[in-house]
């Protein structure tokens, strides 16, 4: 990403209008997605801070880079991309729709939340809050919260409130707003930022209402560039025809009816993405032994935080002085140390490096969509019935500590539900009254399951005479069943 620095001149203690720094004084960002973007100077000082540039150092599909080897994008660049989509589209809204009053403090404000959104992310992305933090806490712990928390602390460690004010910013309540963006309410009702009029301003960064928002338009783009998948879904285009409408009371962002095949290609871009590589079976079995290894490793980690204070790899997530410091780069750290309560942890990460990895013996699609308990549940049976008692079970020794059981649901966003059904359409007679789009109405060549469970069988033996000991014990157990 080239970055092309416009001139930009911040007189001490003075008053700067929004308007003023969109007349021109702007910085340039070259990007490979969407082209040259203009980002206001508030925007690139926040990007210019240690929280923000700790993103450079997390890989936007974790272990995804072990398997393609286009994914070296990290969530830095993604989170630039999310900030300027998230301009863009508020900014068409204001231009279609002068009477819904966006103010220019509204848009620098989405900007805002779009380019943060990601600021809680982990070592590895998701595979640190869903693999690792779970196992080594026993909590149930997402990284919006962590998003949330790192932008306190961004704005506070680099005393940008005075900034802030200085560009119309109204603070508490502007801040509140932001972080009510990065990580939604349940309800309106708990919205302090913005009014209920406003509340289509919450759909543009984190959609929660149908999933359709600026945050998946740049990483389907960023993510199909970078692994070589194909992206049908034009997020230009549905910002083109997007527009605020009354629904039940209530402000959302709608779209015109011609425009329901481009969402079904949104949701199946998200389908594929996942299928062939979020979900690919040899990126989740890295992902779980990268979890392992930071597992064996956690206590003997020690990552300095406020006052001195020393934090775990686990620990580490309840100071954000001590968690801007962990990255990616602790892989490294373990793989390269040399003590001696670390040898465990190495030895996988090398096993990694080595691409000894454990070797997938094959997966099992469930009949229906089981529940997150369901799942657990059925994980748990199948690994009890392995290794399948057969008569070379005594020679090769095989136990149930040798396969690993991952699961892998994949859906168009909405679990089993067609994701089309939270949308609401508008036409082109009438532009102010919505509707449903029936399935009839759309296509006979629509999907008529939206999601499906894969269970994986791994063998963590994978030399030749294991490996045909573990490939025999899951189709023993795969006959059994």
């Amino acid at each position: 990403m080239t970055v092309i620095h416009c001139i930009f001149f911040y007189p001490e203690k003075a008053v700067i209008k929004l308007r003023e720094f969109n007349d021109g004084v702007l910085t340039v960002f070259n990007d490979p997605i969407h082209g040259h973007m203009e980002l206001h100077p508030l925007l690139v000082k926040i990007i210019d801070t240690p929280q923000f540039q700790r993103l450079r150092y997390i890989k936007q599909l974790g272990a995804g880079y072990f398997v393609y080897p286009g994914a070296s994008h990290n969530r830095f660049e993604h989170s630039i991309g999310v900030g300027h989509l998230a301009g863009v589209f508020v900014k068409a809204l204001k231009e279609k729709q002068p009477d819904l009053g966006i103010t220019d403090k509204d848009i620098l404000c989405v900007q805002i939340a779009g380019l943060c959104h990601d600021l809680g992310h982990g070592p590895f992305s998701h595979l640190f809050d869903q693999m690792f933090i779970p196992n080594a806490t026993g909590r149930t712990w997402k990284h919006e919260e962590a998003s949330v928390k790192m932008f306190d602390h961004l704005v506070k460690s680099n005393d940008l409130e005075g900034m802030m004010e200085a560009c119309g910013m109204e603070l508490p309540e502007d801040l509140d707003f932001i972080k009510e963006m990065i990580k939604p309410p349940i309800t309106q009702e708990e919205c302090k930022g913005r009014p209920e009029k406003k509340s289509f301003l919450y759909e543009i960064v984190a959609n929660k209402r149908n999933g359709i928002d600026v945050d998946k338009f740049d990483y389907f783009a960023r993510d199909c560039h970078h692994l070589g998948i194909k992206n049908n879904f034009d997020h230009g285009r549905f910002i083109k025809f997007a527009r605020v409408c009354e629904v039940d009371g209530q402000k959302h962002i709608c779209t015109r009816d011609k425009e329901v095949n481009n969402l079904y290609d949104l949701f199946h871009t998200r389908f594929s993405l996942h299928r062939r590589a979020c979900q690919h079976n040899v990126v989740k079995i890295i992902e779980h032994m990268i979890a392992e290894a930071f597992l064996k490793a956690d206590t003997h980690i020690q990552i300095e935080g406020s006052k001195g204070r020393k934090f775990t790899l686990s620990t580490a997530i309840d100071d954000m002085e001590a968690y801007t410091k962990l990255t990616d780069c602790v892989f490294d750290r373990i793989l390269n140390s040399t003590k001696q309560e670390l040898e465990d942890a190495r030895k996988i990460l090398t096993n990694i490096v080595d691409r000894k990895h454990y070797r997938c013996l094959g997966e099992i699609k469930h009949k229906i969509t089981p529940t997150k308990d369901e799942i657990s549940q059925l994980e748990v049976e199948l690994a009890a019935a392995l290794p399948f008692a057969r008569q070379e079970a005594q020679a090769d020794g095989l136990t149930q500590e040798d396969f690993v059981i991952l699961s892998a649901t994949m859906d168009y966003g909405s679990g089993a539900e067609d994701p089309i059904d939270s949308m609401d359409f508008y036409n082109k007679k009438n532009q102010n009254q919505t509707f449903k789009m029936k399935r009839e109405q759309v296509s006979k060549l629509l999907p008529v399951h939206f999601s499906e469970t894969l269970f994986r069988v791994y063998g963590k033996k994978i030399d030749p005479k294991s490996l045909e000991a573990v490939e025999s014990s899951y189709t023993g157990t795969c006959k059994k069943d």
